[in-house]
């Protein structure tokens, strides 16, 4: 555990700060302040703190937080009136999450004022506790689980939460008209491969500065520990339509780390339109996100469809200085969805771009069996060819937007649609061979709506790694303004494949790489 030191080293403004909020902590006005509060003094804690023993202690909560439930956990809410930040006059407001339920590690979260952090401090009444009550007050030195910021991002005289920090490294944010969804991490560790468990980095403290960088913009520096290495991060934080995120990381291993998740994005997917098995609900499709898109070194765009498996799988992709890539929800059609709930049609697409080049590695897919739509289960990240070793300080960069459908990404056509049938005639009865299965992918964008006038130009290009395709075909789609192809698949008993396509037309590509795993029953 930090030290005190640690904890409260650089905290000051006194009875000015104070005033301005009584959450925020006093202490000794400095000589001279300093004109920020800098990156570098974040990369010197996890650098001392990396060569410390690991430390994965947590203060045990009183029984009465311990034991919240999740609703009784989502009725304990911050009050607006006490929200920190708005005594500067800037866009932003602070709102912090109380300790309870899953939420069980204390954080601490500092404001920078004129250059100085500042502690936030526990006070019971910056909470109400809806139908909770306690039979004991609170500790007063409790802490915080995380905090969230709001903006008026979609209305200019309207809070609207904007990103929040809450549990091990996670964070989330949203652009304007969005809603939650997926969710990203500063680092993951183990999520498939070695056969250990996988390991959660989480913040120790953070430092939120919104008075320095600009009246439309916030940076907020993070604390990361772990068994594996101890990190220092800074996010710049820019509201828009699409709001951005640029991440810089300065990363300190413990130990040798072969199996790190950058940059990691977490989701759902439960049910849609190429993965039917569990159907029994008025709503056609379940999902955070339907997709996984890839922008690779060589320039090719790939486009593969998520899944809700059976068992437990990881797909890689190798390559080398990757250009993006990211979790998409493309259906933005409130009909195949049907919540007016949960919001599936609103909810973003995470799309990460590195800064620099990030050299070999793979992105990594993993897509875990699920029955409900309440648990994650989907994972993605760049994970690098080179362990990280003891001793070697690691810097990673990149930003990570928050896109509606990703249809300014790049201009080529994109595989909207996903379907799987039997390879037969419609309408027949036969019931077809079991080890063949049609594949059908509707393109459209791009150049597509040009070629509806010459449909003979283009064609379908499909491979697969094992079997044989047995049959093609590609067809106008006039209510997508695209094409749908197909195309038959045949593997032996037990065989997996993994499967490709795409549309061309005079040996010029006209869309994306569609790809998918296949194993014949």
């Amino acid at each position: 555990m930090l030290s005190r030191r640690h904890l409260l080293a650089g905290a000051a403004s006194a009875a000015a700060l104070h005033a301005a909020h009584p959450a925020l902590a006093q202490a000794a006005p400095p000589a001279q302040a300093p004109r920020g509060f800098p990156y570098e003094e974040v990369v010197r804690r996890a650098r001392e703190l990396a060569s410390a023993p690991f430390d994965a202690s947590i203060p045990p909560l009183p029984e009465a937080l311990a034991g919240l439930s999740f609703d009784a956990y989502r009725d304990i809410r911050f009050r607006p009136d006490r929200a920190l930040l708005a005594q500067g006059g800037g866009p932003f407001r602070m709102h912090m999450f109380h300790l309870g339920f899953l939420f069980r590690r204390p954080v601490t979260v500092n404001v920078i004022r004129e250059g100085m952090p500042t502690p936030v401090l526990y006070q019971p009444n910056l909470f109400d506790l809806g139908r909770n009550r306690f039979e004991r007050p609170l500790p007063i030195n409790i802490g915080f689980a995380g905090f969230r910021l709001h903006y008026p991002l979609n209305r200019p005289n309207v809070f609207d939460e904007l990103i929040a920090f809450l549990g091990a490294s996670y964070f989330r944010f949203l652009g304007r008209g969005q809603a939650y969804g997926l969710s990203a991490r500063a680092l993951a560790l183990r999520v498939e491969g070695s056969g250990q468990p996988e390991e959660f980095p989480f913040f120790r403290e953070f430092w939120v500065d919104t008075t320095t960088q600009g009246p439309d913009r916030a940076t907020v520096y993070g604390l990361l520990d772990s068994s594996a290495c101890t990190g220092a991060y800074r996010f710049d934080i820019y509201p828009s339509v699409e709001t951005a995120v640029e991440v810089t990381a300065t990363l300190f291993p413990r130990r040798t780390v072969t199996a790190a998740g950058v940059a990691p994005l977490t989701s759902m997917y439960f049910v849609g339109e190429n993965d039917r098995r569990f159907s029994d609900d008025f709503r056609p499709e379940l999902h955070d996100s339907d997709g996984l898109l890839l922008h690779t070194g060589a320039g090719e765009w790939i486009w593969r469809p998520l899944r809700n498996p059976p068992a437990k799988t990881a797909s890689s992709f190798l390559d080398n200085g990757p250009r993006g890539f990211g979790l998409m929800q493309r259906d933005r059609t409130f009909e195949n969805y049907q919540d007016l709930e949960a919001l599936y049609h609103q909810r973003p697409g995470y799309w990460v771009e590195p800064i620099g080049s990030w050299g070999e590695g793979k992105v990594e897919l993993v897509e875990i069996p699920t029955k409900d739509e309440t648990e994650d289960n989907i994972v993605a990240y760049w994970e690098p060819r080179a362990p990280w070793e003891p001793g070697q300080e690691v810097v990673l960069a990149y930003r990570i937007k928050s896109v509606t459908d990703g249809a300014a990404l790049h201009p080529g056509a994109k595989a909207i649609n996903t379907y799987m049938a039997r390879p037969q005639a419609s309408g027949s009865s036969e019931p077809g061979d079991p080890t063949a299965r049609r594949f059908i992918i509707d393109f459209a964008g791009g150049e597509l709506e040009y070629f509806l006038a010459a449909p003979e130009q283009v064609q379908v290009v499909p491979s697969t790694s094992t079997g044989r395709i047995t049959h093609t075909f590609v067809v106008p789609n006039e209510h997508t303004r695209g094409f749908r192809c197909a195309f038959d698949v045949k593997l032996e008993p037990g065989q997996r494949t993994d499967l490709r396509c795409y549309l061309r037309a005079g040996g010029r590509a006209l869309t994306e790489t569609w790809t998918y795993p296949w194993a014949a029953g």
